[in-house]
């Protein structure tokens, strides 16, 4: 049983290096490669997971061994732009001036109804008034509308608007965030004053708490503790 407990601890430990490696992706997200690299590993730990019979070292080397070839392809496919077209493939053009490329469907054997979830799921439900549609190498469709479809902004109507101000978590489920508080140049003094508004105690009362740039505040408390 400890034997067991080590060897899935270790090889554990190398499929999120492998993961991690890969970079922070959804499945459906991976390159041909990435998904290749993570179905090979799960397979060849799942057999020293199971069998005893078979030396951990048996499984740990074809690991390294693809953990290190799959970091030798990733810097090779920054360098070379036709090994990344080969590895990863190439965008394809699905929609253009709003009438269907059926060559391009036909060649990334994509179907009418896969195109129409797509673009449904980016809020699309007429085709011509789509300028592009791609087919990325990761499987998603990018649409670009044309622009007499495209939301207007505030800029185009000449009114005022601030910046997205980006808000930080000062404290997570009773906890405080210190590395965060004093990344927004504020103090234990700031905080207290701010719980002591808005009702609380302690910081255990509160569930969560955040702060942007501009200082603003939001606090939701702990249940059954209001």
């Amino acid at each position: 049983m400890v034997i067991a407990f080590f060897r899935t601890i270790i090889l554990y430990a190398l499929i999120i290096a492998g993961i991690r490696i890969m970079g922070k992706r959804q499945v459906g997200e991976l390159e041909p490669s990435e998904l290749v690299l993570a179905l090979l590993i799960s397979d060849l730990a799942a057999v020293p997971m199971q069998d005893f019979g078979i030396p951990l070292l048996a499984g740990v080397i074809p690991i390294v061994t693809l953990l290190c070839i799959t970091m030798i392809l990733s810097v090779i496919t920054m360098k070379s732009i036709r090994f990344r077209a080969l590895m990863c493939g190439r965008p394809s053009v699905i929609i253009q001036d709003g009438k269907l490329r059926q060559g391009n469907m036909e060649h990334n054997r994509m179907t009418i109804d896969e195109l129409m979830e797509e673009l449904r799921l980016q809020g699309i439900t007429d085709i011509s008034t789509v300028k592009y549609a791609i087919l990325e190498t990761n499987g998603r469709v990018s649409v670009l509308p044309y622009a007499d479809e495209l939301p207007v902004t505030a800029k185009q109507m000449g009114i005022p608007a601030e910046d997205v101000a980006l808000p930080l978590v000062i404290i997570n489920d009773g906890r405080l965030i210190s590395h965060n508080l004093k990344a927004r140049g504020l103090n234990d003094v700031w905080l207290n004053k701010q719980l002591e508004q808005a009702g609380f105690r302690h910081i255990s009362d509160v569930f969560l708490m955040t702060v942007d740039e501009h200082n603003n505040t939001f606090l939701a408390p702990q249940e059954g503790k209001t």
